[in-house]
């Protein structure tokens, strides 16, 4: 007799299943799947994060490996390279025009509109519990956290704008909702998920 899988078992079992039919390789697409998380990486990321080590980091593979996908979405003309303005030495990546519209194309839609059916609170809840679980693995496998400023620990207010402390910057306004690899998720919000995303 086969035993009934706990409820945690088949939470997870469904979120490892949705991640790979999200992600399966549709023979119309001109992407692979890695190169369809980096180009999302690329245009959700801030300009500290759009760096090869912190892809790599995010797609939890090889910094070789990383900049291979890289490279094959730079050969096309959909991310350009640039010199980090914070660090001179290394270098960070843009979407290029032709790569944010082939974001229109992005297979993940599908997945987002059926999200969008969803109701306000049902999407803030299930923001805010994946939130949590994937910070609750990273801190698990002592590995990085990504997520936005206003739920990190090195985000502060000033009088006229938002800083980070880590960075020892101040930020753009539009970079307070952008993914970060100096994301560190504070002790009270640990469950409270990306707050920026839920709008």
């Amino acid at each position: 007799m086969i035993s009934e899988s706990h409820p945690s078992d088949r939470i997870a079992e469904l979120l490892v299943h949705l991640g790979r039919a999200v992600q399966s390789e549709d023979a119309r697409s001109e992407l692979t799947a890695a190169q369809w998380t980096c180009l999302r990486f690329f245009a959700r990321s801030n300009g500290s994060t759009r760096t090869p080590s912190a892809f790599a980091s995010f797609q939890a593979t090889t910094r070789g490996t990383a900049s291979q996908i890289i490279k094959s979405l730079e050969r096309p003309g959909l991310v350009s390279r640039a010199r980090s303005e914070r660090d001179r030495r290394s270098v960070c990546f843009d979407l290029t025009d032709k790569g944010r519209a082939m974001l229109d194309n992005d297979p993940l839609r599908v997945l987002v509109g059926l999200i969008d059916d969803l109701d306000g609170a049902e999407r803030a809840q299930v923001l805010t519990t994946l939130s949590g679980l994937a910070s609750a693995l990273a801190a698990k496998r002592h590995g990085p956290a990504f997520g936005t400023c206003r739920d990190c620990s090195h985000f502060g207010m000033t009088a006229d704008a938002a800083y980070c402390a880590c960075m020892a910057a101040e930020l753009a306004a539009d970079e307070t909702t952008k993914l970060c690899a100096s994301y560190a998720p504070m002790p009270e919000n640990n469950s409270k998920g990306d707050r920026d995303a839920a709008g």
